[in-house]
C-alpha cells in the first residue's frame, strides 16, 4: 500500500546537501592515492548519511535507531537495502570493505555512537566523553590506516588524534550543538565544578568557570595531540604519512586558536595560513 511506512527505513531519504567541503579536516584530500580514493570517498558518504540520520528533527528518536540499526545491518550483510541514495550507501561501503578486507567495525562502531546521539545528550565526565570518541571518531583513523595496510602501533596515536579532533569539534560547536541538537558534550561534573551549568554556552561570551572547563578540556586534547605526534613516524606509505602530518599540525594549531579565542562568542575556525603551516609541518615527512 502506499500509505504504508517501512518500519525500519521510514517514508523519505533524509541525505542532505552537506558535503566533504563542510568538514574541518575533509576526506578524500588529493594526498591520498588515488587508487584509494573510491574506498575513502565510500566510507565518508555513509558516515555522512548516518550523521544525518541522527541529527534530523524530523525523525524521532526510535526512527533515528531503527534506520541506523538497518544500516548496520546492510553492512553487515544480514539483511537487503531499499533502492534509494541513503540506504544504498551501506550497500557500496560493504562493498568497498570487503574488496579491501577493512574490518566491517570501522563502520559499525560509528552507528554505535550515532544511536547514542540519538538518545543522549549530556556526558558527564571526561572517560565518559572518551569512550564516545572511541565509536564517534577513532575509527575513522583506523579504517584510513587499515587501508593503506598500516601496522597495529599506528592505531593508538590515531586513536589520540582522532579523539582530540573530535573534542575540538565539539568545542567549536558547544553553543550551536546545544541550541539546534540540544547535545552538550562538556562533562557535567567539571561544569559543577566550576559552578556553571550547560545552558551558560548560550549566553553571549564563556564565564570564567565555564573558560575553566574549556580549558581542562584543552589540557586534555594536548595530551592526546602529544600521543597524536607519533602518528606520522610509523607511517609507512608516504602519502599516508604526509596527510596524518598535516592533520596532527591542524589539530594542534586548532587547539591552540581555542586557547585564544571563544567558542561561546563565536565559532573558532582555522585560518588559511593555519593550513599553510600545517601543510609546510607535514611536507616534512615527504622522506
Amino acid at each position: 500500500m502506499s500509505g504504508t511506512v517501512d518500519p525500519v527505513w521510514g517514508r523519505e531519504d533524509v541525505t542532505s546537501a552537506k558535503g566533504a567541503g563542510d568538514e574541518n579536516f575533509p576526506v578524500g584530500t588529493l594526498m591520498i592515492a588515488r587508487k584509494q580514493r573510491g574506498h575513502v570517498y565510500a566510507y565518508y558518504n555513509f558516515a555522512r548519511v548516518i550523521d544525518d540520520m541522527v541529527d534530523n528533527d524530523k525523525l524521532t528518536p526510535a526512527s533515528k535507531i531503527a534506520r541506523l540499526r538497518g544500516m548496520e545491518a546492510v553492512i553487515r550483510g544480514e539483511r537487503d537495502a531499499p533502492l534509494r541514495a541513503d540506504a544504498q550507501t551501506a550497500v557500496t561501503l560493504r562493498r568497498h570493505l570487503l574488496e579491501t578486507e577493512v574490518p566491517l567495525d570501522t563502520a559499525t562502531d560509528l552507528i554505535e555512537a550515532f544511536c547514542q546521539d540519538a538518545v543522549k545528550g549530556r556526558y558527564e565526565s571526561w572517560d565518559e566523553l572518551l569512550d564516545y570518541c572511541r565509536y564517534s571518531a577513532n575509527p575513522v583513523g583506523r579504517f584510513l590506516l587499515l587501508l593503506h595496510g598500516e601496522r597495529e602501533d599506528t592505531i593508538p596515536p590515531s586513536d589520540a588524534l582522532c579523539s582530540a579532533l573530535q573534542v575540538l569539534n565539539h568545542l567549536q560547536d558547544v553553543t550551536s550543538d546545544l541550541k539546534v541538537l540540544d547535545r552538550c558534550y562538556l562533562p557535567q561534573n567539571w561544569l559543577e565544578e566550576e559552578g556553571v551549568s550547560t545552558k551558560d554556552v548560550l549566553l553571549a561570551r564563556s564565564k570564567p568557570g565555564l573558560r575553566m572547563v574549556f580549558d581542562r578540556l584543552l589540557d586534555e586534547v594536548d595530551r592526546l595531540n602529544e600521543q597524536a605526534l607519533e602518528l606520522p613516524r610509523r607511517i609507512r606509505d608516504r602519502r599516508m604519512r604526509v596527510y596524518s602530518a598535516v592533520i596532527v599540525a591542524l589539530s594542534h594549531r586548532l587547539a591552540a586558536r581555542l586557547r585564544r579565542e571563544d567558542p561561546v562568542a563565536g565559532r573558532v575556525k582555522l585560518t588559511r595560513l593555519d593550513a599553510l603551516r600545517a601543510l609546510a609541518w607535514g611536507t616534512r615527512f615527504l622522506v
